[in-house]
């Protein structure tokens, strides 16, 4: 009976020891678990003072932005308004050293010409102006003309005065006009003189020319035909021979082409007609009469010799 009364003491015992054991477990995991939920709230309450933290950091941030922003705003108005205020001051008071800056005009200071003749009335102007017989070095005054024209004859000893007073920047031409086929004979008869005179075969142009209108208007020989006006040539030296080669020459032509076109550029109407440096238009009808009309060139010239 003693074994079985050690074996119920064993057995005892043993489950006091169980029964400790179970108890040190239990406490172990309630230590552990409030150890897991102390931790988890300490994480926890960590976080919510980051945010916090965080979100009352960011109106602080943003504000102190604002504040630099606008001190540098501010900053950027006082130094524009300072540069403003250097430019005023320079510009209102400069230095002593410093020189306005000068635009150049033209000089309207030139005294007011007390002209004769009117636009309109004693000349007309050509617009747009046109092309000229010679060049731009001088001022061109040009006599259009017919040989079989009794004013053209008439006028012929005023307007060869003025030529020979003309002052040296001015150049004096004479251009036939080109209408119809007798005009065309008498312009060529011109030009042919003019190309001979060149060369040498025709001594005086001067003569020859007033011989020809001699011819005309007081002789009575109209120089109508080609053998007419070879046999004048051939009186003043010039041979059949040259005159043939002459008359029928490509330069000819080519005058004979420039004085048709200019006198239907400058609309010449009417002869004797003046045109002073392809502007301006006047004649015996415009001046008041064929005296007058050297005045009215002079003062053409005047105007031209001004621009």
């Amino acid at each position: 009976m003693r074994w079985l009364h050690t074996f119920r003491d064993y057995d005892s015992d043993k489950s006091k020891d169980g029964s400790t054991a179970m108890k040190n477990l239990l406490v172990i995991g309630a230590l552990a678990l409030l150890l897991i939920v102390g931790v988890a709230v300490y994480l926890g309450f960590g976080s919510e003072q980051q945010t916090e933290a965080v979100v009352d950091a960011e109106p602080a941030i943003a504000g102190e932005a604002v504040e630099e922003q606008t001190e540098a705003a501010s900053e950027t108005d006082a130094e524009s308004d300072e540069a403003q205020v250097v430019v005023e001051e320079s510009a209102a008071e400069p230095e002593e050293d410093e020189q306005p800056i000068l635009l150049a005009q033209a000089d309207t200071t030139a005294a007011p010409q007390n002209w004769q003749f009117s636009e309109g009335q004693h000349y007309a102007r050509m617009v747009p102006s046109q092309p000229t017989m010679g060049g731009a070095d001088k001022i061109e005054v040009a006599e259009f003309f017919w040989y079989g024209c009794p004013h053209c004859f008439s006028f012929e000893p005023t307007i060869n005065a003025w030529a020979a007073e003309a002052p040296a920047d001015v150049r004096f031409v004479r251009i036939p006009v080109v209408w119809n086929a007798v005009h065309e004979l008498h312009a060529r008869i011109f030009f042919v003189k003019e190309v001979l005179v060149r060369n040498g075969v025709l001594k005086n142009g001067e003569d020859f020319h007033v011989a020809v209108f001699t011819e005309i208007q007081q002789r009575g020989n109209r120089l109508t035909s080609e053998d007419s006006i070879r046999r004048l040539f051939e009186r003043y030296g010039v041979s059949a021979d040259v005159f043939d080669r002459t008359w029928k020459s490509f330069e000819v032509d080519q005058k004979l082409r420039v004085a048709k076109d200019l006198g239907r550029r400058y609309s010449i109407s009417g002869v004797p007609a003046i045109v002073v440096n392809g502007k301006f238009r006047t004649g015996g009808a415009e001046a008041g009469s064929y005296d007058k009309v050297p005045d009215v060139i002079d003062e053409l010239i005047a105007r031209e010799s001004q621009r």
